[in-house]
């Protein structure tokens, strides 16, 4: 009797089912994993990300007023929290500066208002603005994003306003500090601000700059290289005595240089009548200036304080060299005409704000007297904003400290603060506004409030939710989504010197009727 073999039928319904149970197990447990692993931040997947509706999408009221209730301000843990790393180069580069037209109108681009901003103007349900700020929106006509001042007298940017009306008589330039991160470095939004200052006040020259910079091939109005230098970072090397740039620089050699020469690209920075040298420690260093026509000899006082050495005459280009150098701690060189005004950019990558607290008063007061800033404009935000973080009440706190630090160290200043840009973020395929930015915007807001400063939203004169995005497409940001382009900045640097410019007629016109 012969036999049959019979095979067994393999059931591939159940097989298939059986992997793909599997493999749901499998990325539920990466879902589920932690945000971090021995400090390894983790990335979630999630299945139903492109459908999913989160919390934040289904927030209606995300861009709506906050409310003001008393118990936003109680304190919050100061929880150590890691800011979040920036690009080593930002792509600024690709989209080169245009020269720009100072005779061309500002920006009018209708600018929504910022969603954030309650104080100083009517809300949505027509109450009555609040009655301890006077804001110069509630006079405008809707196509600005104009200053909000907390102080009682609408008195934030007096002395500034009033440095400027006496500029012919004040005896020397009227400063103007840029204090900030990466959105302002290689001279972005600052650059066309000074041009605009200078047209209208008069003044030469690009001002401030550091002995040497990692941007310094991407900045557009100056070219200077350095050699011979060790850098130190108020953000890397804590226990030093710095100044507003946060930047020191020691010779690492007897043949030290600092080489710089001026631009065309923008107006009033071909030439200058002055140069200065500015340093906070010098032993017995002598300073060599070279150019095509001349080569000079000049040596330096000894001192420990914050000292600054003016040579006159014209300067385009030079090679500043420096002997017997050890002891010597330079800050930078200035490039400056001694009236006008002056817009010195003291960007610092990576810079939260937070670290100025760290600010050396002496130096600082040291560095007021020689050079004195009638206007600091503080702008940061960029690496605090976060996905991760909704509630923003420790940075306010911390930063109240910094600005009432800040007064301390520059007595005679008025303090702008600027409220962060938009940034913008990817959710189902699409990018839109980091809801962080409208937390922390409210935050900034309640810092001026605190501090009595004036206020002035970037976000809010970007065009409020989304505009990032069509900031980038019409390439006046770059693909981050975070930083500007020069283009971009042009505009930022408009909308804030039309902001300026109307809050200073505001002053005139009471300073008038004072005056009657």
């Amino acid at each position: 009797m012969s036999r049959v073999n019979k095979k067994k039928k393999i059931n591939y319904a159940t097989r298939f089912t059986g992997i793909l149970f599997v493999a749901l197990l499998v990325n539920l447990a990466f879902y589920w994993l932690p945000d971090s692993i021995f400090g390894i931040k983790i990335k979630k997947v999630d299945l139903l990300s492109d459908i999913r509706i989160s919390s934040e999408d289904n927030n209606s009221g995300l861009f709506a007023l906050f409310p003001d209730e008393e118990d936003f301000f109680e304190d919050e843990p100061a929880a150590d929290y890691e800011f979040s790393p920036e690009i080593n180069i930002s792509d600024s580069a690709i989209h080169p500066p245009v020269p720009p037209n100072i005779q061309a109108t500002a920006n009018n681009a209708n600018t929504l208002q910022d969603p954030s901003s309650t104080a100083g103007t009517e809300n949505s349900n027509n109450q009555p603005a609040s009655p301890n700020k006077i804001s110069s929106q509630t006079l405008d006509d809707g196509k600005r994003t104009n200053i909000e001042d907390f102080t009682s007298g609408h008195t934030g940017l007096r002395r500034f306003f009033a440095a400027l009306n006496n500029i012919n008589s004040l005896g020397r330039p009227v400063r103007i500090a840029f204090v900030g991160d990466s959105f302002i470095e290689g001279d972005i939004v600052v650059a066309d601000f000074r041009a605009k200052m200078q047209e209208r006040f008069g003044g030469r020259g690009v001002g401030f700059i550091p002995i040497t910079s990692n941007v310094a091939q991407y900045r557009p109005t100056i070219k200077q290289s350095a050699d011979g230098w060790k850098t130190y970072s108020i953000i890397k090397n804590k226990n030093r005595k710095y100044v507003i740039s946060g930047l020191q620089f020691e010779p690492v050699s007897n043949n030290a240089s600092v080489q710089f020469r001026t631009v065309d690209m923008y107006p009033r920075l071909e030439e200058v009548s002055s140069l200065k040298f500015i340093y906070s420690g010098n032993t017995d260093a002598s300073m060599i200036l070279k150019n095509d026509m001349d080569t000079s000899h000049y040596d330096l006082p000894p001192t420990e304080n914050v000292t600054q050495y003016e040579i006159k005459g014209h300067f385009s280009k030079g090679t500043l060299q420096f002997k017997n150098a050890q002891g010597l701690e330079a800050i930078g060189i200035a490039l400056e005409d001694n009236y006008g005004v002056v817009v010195d950019n003291f960007s610092l990558r990576g810079n939260s704000g937070i670290i100025m607290s760290k600010l050396d008063s002496e130096n600082c007061r040291d560095l007021q007297h020689i050079r004195p800033y009638d206007l600091i404009v503080l702008q940061y935000g960029l690496n605090v904003a976060s996905d991760s973080v909704r509630e923003y009440s420790w940075y306010r706190n911390r930063m109240i400290s910094v600005i009432e630090h800040m007064q301390r160290c520059f007595p005679g200043a008025d303090i702008l603060i600027l409220g962060v840009s938009d940034r913008s973020h990817k959710r189902g395929g699409s990018y839109s506004t980091m809801p962080a930015v409208v937390s922390l915007l409210r935050a900034q807001r309640q810092i001026a409030e605190r501090t009595e400063v004036a206020f002035w939203s970037i976000f809010a004169a970007m065009g409020g939710e989304n505009s990032m995005v069509k900031y980038v497409n019409s390439n006046w940001a770059n693909k981050d989504y975070t930083h500007l382009s020069f283009r971009g900045g042009r505009e930022i640097a408009n909308a804030l010197y039309d902001a300026i410019i109307t809050e200073k007629s505001l002053y005139d016109g009471d300073e008038r009727l004072v005056e009657r």
